[in-house]
């Protein structure tokens, strides 16, 4: 396996391990500080963002090097 090919699949399964990870730590965060539903989204909400922001520029990087 060529190791950029094997750099690739680990930083897409190693980052989505990541968030997963600060998934359930911000679930956990949540339930322990009685955040209700409204703080839970708002937590969740701020953790979406932040993968949407990795997301967009995974893309933006790829749609660039194929021009």
């Amino acid at each position: 396996m060529d190791p950029a090919v094997f750099e690739e699949w680990m930083m897409i399964i190693l980052v989505g391990g990541l968030v997963a990870f600060m998934a359930f730590i911000v679930w956990d965060l949540a339930k322990k500080s009685k955040a209700g539903r409204y703080g839970t989204l708002v937590l969740f909400g701020a953790l979406g963002l932040g993968v949407l922001g990795f997301v967009i520029k995974t893309l933006v990087i790829g749609s660039l090097e194929g021009i």
